[in-house]
Order: structure tokens, then C-alpha cells, then sequence
């Protein structure tokens, strides 16, 4: 080709077509003589382009769309060792116009797109008319799996575009998950020094029932690990759910402690309050936390995984929290109460001793 009076640096003056494309051939130099001469060239290769090589103009839309596909199973053509398979099933719109599809492509692939990306292009072998197909092929179980999966989700209907995103390291999780339980801490001190203040011996009852609440709660969370199929973490959603339930038990404690007061006041001996005292504070009692139970059962069949955690922790927290308000606290106070208790009735309620009837 290059005969004739083609210079260095001259360029062939016709491209040169090869199984890869269209050559744009340079001559660089010659070196040598007669069997012994070398010609050195450079060349710009235009490759040819196929169909093949742009997916996106080779098909087009055929109406059949994810709507129309009722399941896409992995299923075996025989017993044993067959290779797996993807079965499809179309609805009854689906059928008809893969019907046609089938029928005018016989021999041709059809493309299932995904997100705008194709994700399989199976050749047609034959005309479908019962609208039950399968895509056969070099599968692996895992690959089919896969294919059968991501056709069952379907492609969204809008496209995703990423706004935001944050990462949160382990350690800043660890901090976070510690300020809470010292926040826990710091409120369970406080009510249990608010609760002595204010209701003097009662109040250091209150607090020993707390400490006991606290300990029960923290056993049910390690104890679930190793007796329960559904383990209790405690997350910082878990932890919301702890501290709420302390609101519970201080709040039937009050209702308690003021029914036994105004009996006290009223000329009841202290073991007699007590018992009225909790026989009118239950149904309070037993109101409010019936209705936190619904709430809590509800978020945890209809919520997300924090919220339920949430709810979990709390729904656990108001049942222990009945426990140790109407039995545990009531038996320690009517332990206490009797004749060492009544000559210390200051201990309870400020009261004169021309206010006790006699």
C-alpha cells in the first residue's frame, strides 16, 4: 500500500478497512533496502459500531410494563440437577400483548428494562399466547434468584436522586447512647429526692420501689438475650421508653400517697389509710396505664423499628410499674405500718393531734 511516491509524514489517501473498523494510515519513515525494508506508520482506527453496542436504540417501548406482571418465580425445567429458570406471569392485559410480542419477535430478543437499565434480554422462541413464559439460560441459583427478585419489586416511579447523606461513627453513637443513661440516672436521682422531701417516709418507700423497678427492668433487658426469641437492646429509643416508665411509677406512687394522706387526715390509723389509700388511687391507677398499653400495642404492630422499640421498652416498663406500685409498695408499707408507725404519723402527713378523732 504503500508503493508509489508516498513521503514521510504523508498521510494515505484511502482508509483502510479491517474487521475492526477504518484505518487512517500515516507513513512515519523507511529504513532499508530491497527484503530488508522496514516502513514505520501510525495509524487512527474508527471502529465499526453495531447495533448490539447501543441497547437503548435497538428496542423499543412495547406497552407491557411491570403492572402487568403478576409473579417471576425460580423454577426448575426437571427434577434434579437442571438448571434453574425464571418463570413469568402476566396478568390478563399482560397476556395479550406479550401475545403479540411473541408473536412478531419470534426468533428476536426481547429487553426487560429496570430503572432504565436492562437487566435481561431473552430471545424469543416461540409465540406465548397463555401469558406464562420462562427465561432460560446459563443461570447460577443465585443469579436467578436475583433476576426473579428484582423483577417482583419493579421499577420505582420516579427516579431516585440522593439529596443528603450523613455518616454517624460507632463512637459517636457510644456517646450519645451514655448521655442518655447518665440523663436516666441524674432523673431517677432527682424524683427519688423529690419523692422523700415531699412525702417524708413514704417517699423513702417510693424511692426503695424505684431502685427495685430499675433493677427489675435491667434484668428483663439481659434476661430477654438468653430466654426470649426477640431480645431487648437498649437503644436510645429503648432508653426514651425506660425514663418514660419511671413517670408512670412516680405518678401511681403520688396517687397512692395522696389517697393515704387525706385518710390519715381524715382519722384513719395508718394501716387503715393504707388500705384505702390504694383502694381508691386503683382505678386512676389502673386507667392510665391500661390506655398507655393500647397506645404501646398499637405502635408496636403499625410503627417502624424505633418507634417499636420504643413502645416495646415502655409497654414492658408500665406492666413492671403496676407490680411495684400496687404489690410490691403496698406490702413494704403495710410491713412498716403498726404501732411503731403510729406514734410516728409526722413521718407521713403534717398533721395536729386534735385532727385525729379518736
Amino acid at each position: 500500500m504503500f508503493e508509489g511516491n508516498l513521503s514521510n509524514e504523508e498521510i494515505y489517501p484511502e482508509l483502510l478497512e479491517t474487521q475492526f473498523g477504518w484505518h487512517i494510515i500515516k507513513k512515519i519513515e523507511e529504513r532499508g533496502e530491497g527484503d530488508d525494508k522496514e516502513i514505520h506508520s501510525k495509524h487512527i482506527l474508527i471502529m465499526k459500531k453495531t447495533i448490539d453496542m447501543f441497547p437503548d436504540l435497538k428496542y423499543k417501548s412495547s406497552g407491557l410494563s411491570g403492572k402487568n406482571l403478576k409473579t417471576a418465580d425460580v423454577v426448575f425445567a426437571n427434577q434434579g440437577l437442571s438448571e434453574p429458570q425464571v418463570s413469568l406471569k402476566f396478568d390478563d392485559e399482560g397476556t395479550k400483548v406479550f401475545a403479540e410480542l411473541t408473536k412478531n419477535n419470534i426468533g428476536k430478543t426481547i429487553a426487560i428494562y429496570l430503572d432504565e437499565t436492562i437487566i435481561s434480554a431473552p430471545v424469543v422462541q416461540v409465540e406465548i399466547t397463555n401469558g406464562e413464559a420462562v427465561i432460560t439460560g446459563d443461570f447460577s441459583v443465585d443469579e436467578a434468584k436475583k433476576l426473579s427478585q428484582r423483577l417482583n419489586e419493579g421499577a420505582l416511579p420516579v427516579p431516585l436522586t440522593l439529596v443528603s447523606q450523613q455518616s454517624i461513627e460507632a463512637s459517636l453513637g457510644k456517646v450519645s447512647l451514655d448521655k442518655s443513661l447518665v440523663a436516666g440516672a441524674a432523673g431517677l436521682a432527682a424524683v427519688m429526692v423529690f419523692m422523700i422531701i415531699y412525702y417524708r417516709f413514704l417517699g423513702f418507700i417510693a424511692a426503695i420501689a424505684l431502685l427495685i423497678y430499675t433493677g427489675l427492668m435491667i434484668s428483663i433487658f439481659k434476661l430477654s438475650g438468653f430466654i426470649s426469641p426477640w431480645p431487648i437492646t437498649l437503644t436510645l429509643s429503648g432508653i426514651a421508653g425506660f425514663i418514660l416508665s419511671l413517670g408512670m411509677v412516680v405518678d401511681a406512687n403520688i396517687l397512692i400517697f395522696e389517697r393515704t394522706k387525706e385518710e390519715l387526715r381524715s382519722g384513719r390509723n395508718v394501716y387503715g389509710a393504707i388500705e384505702e389509700g390504694f383502694r381508691r388511687a386503683w382505678p386512676s391507677i389502673r386507667d392510665g396505664n391500661v390506655s398507655t398499653i393500647i397506645t404501646t400495642l398499637i405502635l408496636i404492630f403499625v410503627g417502624t423499628g424505633f418507634v417499636k422499640g420504643f413502645a416495646v421498652v415502655l409497654l414492658i416498663g408500665v406492666l413492671v410499674s403496676m407490680f411495684t406500685a400496687i404489690v410490691l409498695v403496698r406490702n413494704i408499707l403495710k410491713f412498716v405500718a403498726g404501732e411503731w408507725l403510729e406514734k410516728r404519723i409526722g413521718l407521713i402527713v403534717k398533721v395536729n393531734k386534735q385532727e385525729i378523732e379518736e
